[in-house]
């Protein structure tokens, strides 16, 4: 107990430090931050791999969700939402591949690099408040690859579930979506993820059927036997070709027929 009055003294004493943090080098540095009333200013995207790398600073320190990603968007949906589909780049990138497959009701909000801890920063707003009737979930695989640093497998299932029955919670049913398969992340070599994507997927079976919810398994029709990728389905052993996602979308509108005719 003596102890205490010592680290008052310590911390009372410690120099003043800047709470925001701010990337030296950031061209953006002077956006605005703490509670204002527009917190997302427009600025041209990068042009060089330099840039790139600022501009992903920006981002985690600035708008760690990237909440501004889709904020215009979501004030000018002009028809019901039927069905939003949260992501990372593979759902990010299904809308470019398949334009077709998001109209009638069926949204993209996918954000390609994310993990799981940023999709539930964003999802109040990029699903909750968008009043859809039901949410595809796939994520996991840049939480795999360490994108945001390191988590435990409890921490990431976690944050799905939270995800989910936020969804609940709201009256919105719940698609939960395999992890694709990936032998490898080229961004990420160090990484051997077949078996974690196969404990992972085996969790997403298993939690969607004890809480009656829809599940996907694109991992099985797009995976070698081994685990990896099929030949010709994807750019990088892990991102969907338009090959990929023709494969993906008949399974994905069976998902969202039998979720949207249950009771549950």
């Amino acid at each position: 107990m003596r102890l205490l009055p010592l680290i008052a003294l310590l911390l009372a004493s410690a120099p003043s430090a800047s709470a925001q943090t701010i990337v030296p080098g950031d061209p953006h540095a002077d956006d605005p931050s703490g509670i204002v009333a527009a917190p997302c200013p427009v600025h041209d995207k990068p042009t060089d791999a330099a840039g790139w790398h600022m501009w992903n600073l920006h981002m985690l320190t600035r708008d760690y969700g990237q909440l501004c990603r889709y904020a215009a968007q979501n004030t000018t949906l002009a028809a019901p939402v039927r069905v939003v589909f949260m992501g990372d780049s593979i759902t990010d990138n299904w809308i470019n591949a398949d334009p077709a497959m998001f109209t009638g009701g069926l949204v993209d909000r996918g954000i390609s690099g994310q993990t799981t801890p940023q999709m539930l920063v964003r999802f109040r707003r990029d699903v909750i408040d968008l009043h859809p009737m039901a949410v595809h979930i796939m994520a996991g695989t840049n939480d795999l690859a360490g994108n945001t640093g390191a988590a435990t497998m409890d921490t990431v299932q976690g944050n799905i579930a939270s995800m989910a029955e936020l969804a609940r919670a709201h009256g919105i049913k719940v698609i939960l979506a395999s992890i694709p398969p990936a032998a490898a992340f080229p961004w990420s070599p160090d990484k051997r993820p077949i078996p974690q994507i196969a404990a992972f997927n085996d969790w997403l079976r298993s939690y969607a059927r004890a809480n009656g919810f829809g599940y996907v398994d694109y991992h099985a029709a797009l995976a070698t036997p081994e685990g990896a990728m099929r030949s010709g389905l994807a750019s990088d052993g892990v991102h969907p070709t338009p090959a990929g996602y023709a494969v993906m979308r008949p399974l994905a509108l069976a998902a969202i027929s039998a979720t949207l005719s249950t009771d549950k």
